[in-house]
């Protein structure tokens, strides 16, 4: 048996590089943080053969003395921590001071450094580990640390590294995670001689508009919340703006680029409510909080940290997204917008469109039309726009239809009290003091404030966001005209989120309207759904249903919710009977009742095929334009699109 000896300390070193530098993007991580930790405003970037050949980090820090350049290539020295207290409240994005001696084991390096107070800088070279002296040499105040041949001294795992495009591929969003979180410094990065970001001092909008794409900053919302010493900002983008993956998901904890789970988590379910299945949100959010409330140093990489309180940052981090979504319209201009430009695509619920119009152009042959290519148009001139007028009594017809169809309840939204009367059977009536006959609707289920109607954005010359109606397109879309284009309306999924979005907010003032229906409506049922029913009957009232079983075998139900009482009531009677028998009532009331509420704005819901009048068109829109998160359907699909004149005229290639 060999006896336990103590290893020396390159071939530590060598073990530990395979921890920390996993590959070149990992190196370049360790280098670009120190500089930032030396206060450098200025940081230039040259790779060869994706970071294998070469790797050189210049900046313009505060540089390093010339006694303490074989130090900053000694294990575990630092500048950064001196004690247990520092560890425990670290504050810059490196502290353990292994980084670089660990690149220094596996490849030939070279530390050159400048103080602003010195007149002339040194350098100290290291290959294989091995330290030479330090020398005088020129450079600029700052300083600059290349490495040559990474791995070059340890052939297996040289031959781990994938092909010079994977690893460059890799450096390239190591820079950009971090040139995102510091939009105050200037960053520059070659690849093989030849420039790939050039990126100036610049906003943090500019910042994300570089790296991310100004499509992703047309299609955002701004986020910027605080509370109990906790700050969240950054942008979160429209959940139209989904990707098939996480690649475009961007979370920093003091600066420093992080997964964890806690905050996914909470992320995810901020856009629960919003989002396709099988699609990822897109972020990137700056999430700053006192370094003694997390701990840093529990992965070797840094990538992963741990918070002292996770649940309360858990729904921090939820409540900040979930609100910041919640306040968008249909309709609503994008709520941020680049300076230099037109917005990169459509507008926010128009984002998954951009591009089609080129590949349209392409077929042809043609490159798509640039906006400067084109010539000067004539500005469109034309009177202040009003909604076609039509008799008096198709307009009572048509607004009669709408209230049995859509329950608009127009009053409602102008903030009108309804009378509430009580049935012989004690059920609740709810009427309009306007109205000659009832209106299926109550203040409790509002989709929003006055103060927040009176917000609502309002186009020039009258126009409302999302236009007036001017046809219906097979029985599915509605086509309307808009200030600037023209406005494509899937009417199920938009009338499925306004009813969604009333019955939760009517769920959350502890009981959701109910319609009696005239004639209890029977079906046939089996024992299952009887024995619920009988068990469950009185609670499930509070959802605006109202079943009584009639026999063994045959339920009545007696009433549906107001939102719902053109819907088939037999199907939302056996879906909801369905989820109460398998997961019981209080989940479906608690964790499940989106869930549940969704499928039931879905069985209410105006179907295909179904013709509406203009006013019903009109009404519709409307709606949406006064209903929190109406941009996207229950299922996170958009409700609404936008093709601008801009885009009509590339599709017809006008102008050229």
């Amino acid at each position: 048996m060999k006896r336990i000896q103590k290893l020396p300390d390159h071939l530590v070193n060598q073990i530990a590089a395979g921890e920390v530098v996993e590959r070149p993007a990992s190196a370049l991580k360790e280098i670009l943080e120190n500089s930032l930790d030396a206060g450098a405003d200025r940081i230039s970037v040259d790779l060869a053969q994706g970071g294998i050949k070469l790797i050189r980090v210049t900046d313009n820090g505060g540089g390093i003395a010339a006694a303490d350049l074989p130090l900053a290539l000694d294990r575990h020295a630092t500048s950064k921590i001196g004690s247990l207290d520092d560890l425990e409240n670290v504050a810059t994005l490196g502290f353990r001071g292994e980084g670089l001696a660990s690149v220094a084991s596996v490849s030939r390096l070279t530390l050159t450094s400048r103080p602003h107070d010195a007149e002339h800088a040194h350098q100290i070279v290291a290959i294989d580990g091995t330290l030479h002296p330090v020398e005088p040499a020129a450079h600029a105040p700052g300083t600059s640390v290349e490495i040559v041949d990474l791995y070059f001294n340890t052939p297996a795992r040289r031959k781990f590294l994938k092909s010079e495009n994977t690893e460059y591929a890799h450096c390239e969003a190591t820079f950009e995670r971090i040139a995102l979180a510091h939009p105050q410094v200037e960053f520059i990065l070659r690849h093989n001689g030849k420039v790939v970001w050039r990126l100036p001092q610049q906003s943090l909008a500019e910042r994300v508009g570089a790296l991310l794409g100004k499509d992703f900053v047309e299609a955002s919302l701004p986020v910027d919340t605080g509370a109990a010493g906790l700050t969240l900002t950054g942008f979160v983008a429209s959940p139209t703006y989904s990707k098939a993956s996480r690649d475009a998901q961007y979370f920093y904890v003091n600066g420093r680029f992080v997964r964890d789970k806690i905050a996914q988590h909470a992320l995810r379910q901020a856009y629960r409510d919003v989002l396709h299945h099988d699609r990822h949100p897109a972020y990137a959010l700056f999430f700053t909080l006192d370094p003694a409330n997390v701990d840093v140093n529990v992965h070797p990489t840094k990538i992963e940290v741990r918070f002292r309180e996770s649940q309360g940052i858990h729904q921090f981090l939820f409540h900040s997204i979930h609100k910041a979504l919640a306040s968008t319209t249909a309709g609503a201009s994008p709520a941020v917008t680049l300076d230099d430009g037109q917005p990169a695509g459509n507008d926010i619920a128009g984002a998954a469109n951009v591009g089609r119009n080129e590949d349209t152009l392409a077929a042809f042959g043609t490159a798509a039309a640039r906006a400067g290519d084109s010539p000067q148009r004539m500005p469109f001139q034309q009177p202040r726009y009003e909604q076609q007028a039509m008799p008096l009594h198709v307009a009572r017809e048509a607004i009669g239809g709408y209230q049995r169809q859509f329950a608009g309840l127009r009053e409602e939204e102008r903030g009108l009290t309804p009378v509430v009367t009580d049935t012989p059977a004690g059920n609740t009536m709810i009427g309009n003091p306007m109205a000659g006959s009832p209106i299926a609707g109550s203040t409790l289920a509002a989709p929003l404030s006055a103060a927040k109607l009176a917000a609502l954005p309002d186009a020039s010359d009258g126009i409302p966001p999302l236009g007036f109606a001017l046809a219906q397109l097979h029985g599915v879309y509605i086509l309307s005209q808009c200030e600037d284009g023209l406005i494509v309306v899937d009417m199920h999924a938009a009338h499925e989120r306004i009813v969604y979005e009333r019955l939760k907010n009517a769920l959350e003032a502890d009981v959701i309207p109910m319609q009696p229906l005239l004639l209890p409506v029977s079906f046939a049922a089996d024992r299952f759904e009887v024995a619920t029913a009988h068990e469950h009957g009185e609670a499930m009232q509070r959802l605006g249903i109202d079943l009584a079983p009639l026999s063994p075998t045959q339920i009545a139900v007696r009433g549906v919710p107001v939102w719902l009482q053109d819907g088939n009531p037999v199907e939302l009677a056996r879906a909801v009977l369905k989820d109460v028998r398998e997961i019981g009532l209080s989940q479906v009331l608690t964790e499940r009742r989106n869930e549940l509420l969704a499928t039931m704005a879905c069985h209410g819901a105006v179907r295909a095929n179904r013709q509406l009048t203009l006013t019903e068109m009109n009404a519709l829109l409307r709606d949406m334009e006064a209903t929190e998160r109406s941009g996207q359907c229950n299922h996170g699909r958009p409700t609404w699109s936008r093709l601008s004149m801009r885009d009509l005229d590339n599709l017809f290639m006008r102008g050229r």
